[in-house]
């Protein structure tokens, strides 16, 4: 079963959305600069898949923030599978930000996906859950995200091979901002590559 049909089995009746996003993706996507040409082929397993794999993460209902969001990854996603989401998209950059606002009004997301430009580290909002991918390494997602997520929610980062260095770097900083961390292997489908996330939470 290839990355497609995966996905046509875990959107269901929303497929038809998530379809539309990937050809976004792989047209205006790749003209703006936000993905790579290279990328055209990967869009369902490496970006689609891999961040719809977060899903099960996150609580029923939660208000979340999708930090340096980018082509929308992993937020537009998790919002098109996630109906009971409301996701703010924080991307500082204005090329991206208008492609995230063309999207979302594209995708007929607006009202619960809300585009919102500026940095993590500026934004005065608090959230259940923060998601990020491919931002910065754990150091410096806890400098700019703890205020965002503390003392209630979480950070959900879609993570590679160096999560277990960059946990050890940042272990003071943790310590002493009173944060767990847990790295999850998940999937959005059985047959999906698996998908590594790093969670911290406060102490309980």
């Amino acid at each position: 079963m290839n990355p497609a049909q995966q996905a046509k089995e875990i959107y269901r009746d929303k497929y038809s959305t998530i379809s539309r996003y990937v050809d976004i993706l792989s047209t205006k996507g790749i003209d703006w600069g936000l993905i790579g040409p290279r990328e055209r082929d990967r869009l369902w397993d490496r970006h689609v898949l891999n961040s719809a794999a977060l899903a099960d993460l996150i609580p029923e209902g939660a208000h979340v923030v999708d930090v340096g969001s980018g082509a929308g990854l992993p937020g537009i996603p998790l919002a098109v599978l996630r109906p009971d989401l409301d996701i703010t998209l924080l991307e500082p950059l204005l090329r991206r930000h208008a492609f995230l606002t063309e999207t979302v009004d594209d995708l007929g997301l607006e009202g619960r996906v809300h585009p919102l430009r500026g940095r993590a580290e500026d934004c005065d909002k608090t959230f259940d859950v923060v998601t990020c991918r491919a931002v910065a390494n754990v150091t410096k997602l806890l400098r700019w995200c703890t205020p965002l997520f503390y003392p209630h929610g979480r950070l959900i980062a879609l993570k590679g091979s160096s999560v277990d260095q960059e946990l050890a770097d940042a272990s003071r900083l943790l310590e002493s901002s009173r944060l767990e961390a847990s790295v999850f292997q998940v999937r959005a489908h059985p047959l999906a590559e698996v998908t590594q996330a790093l969670v911290l939470e406060p102490l309980r």
